[in-house]
C-alpha cells in the first residue's frame, strides 16, 4: 500500500482524532492468523509496528501472499461492507504492535455524522481499490503465462 492510503494521509484530524478514541491496543507475535478468509469480519487494526501479510486462498496450493503491510496502513475493509465477512485472510509477519477497533461502534458513529462517514468510506475505499490491483498484479505474476507484463 502507499503512503497515499494511511489514515494520517486520507482523513482530516477531527476524524483521526474521533476514530483513535476507539482504539485499543493490542500485540500479534510472529504467525498469528489475524482473520482468515469467508469468517465474520468484525474488526479492523492500523500497524504501529511490524509486517502484516495479506493472503488468498488458493484450492490445491499453499496461500497467496498479496501484500504485506506495515506502518500506518490499515488490516481489513470488509468489516465496512454487508455481509461483513473477510475477503482474504492476514497473518503477522512479524512481531506486530497495532490500533484495534471494533467496526460496530465505527459503523454506528459513520451513521451518526455523515461527514465523518464519509471520509471513511473514502479512505476505507481508496484501501479496496488499491488492494485489488495487488492482488490482480500478484496473482497474474503468479498465475499468468506470462505474467503481470509490468502493468502498473
Amino acid at each position: 500500500m502507499t503512503s497515499a492510503t494511511t489514515m494520517t494521509t486520507v482523513l482530516p484530524a477531527q476524524h483521526r482524532e474521533r476514530l483513535m478514541a476507539l482504539a485499543r491496543e493490542v500485540s500479534f507475535e510472529a504467525g498469528t492468523r489475524l482473520f482468515e478468509e469467508g469468517r465474520r469480519a468484525d474488526r479492523f487494526w492500523i500497524v504501529r509496528t511490524g509486517t502484516v501479510a495479506l493472503d488468498l486462498h488458493v484450492p490445491g496450493r499453499r496461500r497467496a501472499v498479496i501484500e504485506t503491510l506495515g506502518h500506518g496502513e490499515l488490516i481489513g475493509w470488509s468489516w465496512h461492507y454487508p455481509p461483513y465477512l473477510w475477503q482474504l485472510g492476514a497473518e503477522a509477519m512479524s512481531p506486530v504492535r497495532a490500533y484495534e477497533f471494533d467496526a460496530a461502534p465505527v459503523r454506528a458513529m459513520c451513521e451518526e455524522d455523515p461527514e465523518f462517514g464519509r471520509a471513511i468510506a473514502f479512505w476505507v475505499g481508496l484501501v479496496v481499490a488499491q488492494r485489488l490491483h495487488s492482488s490482480r498484479v500478484r496473482l497474474l505474476d503468479l498465475y499468468a503465462p506470462y505474467g503481470s507484463g509490468g502493468l502498473g
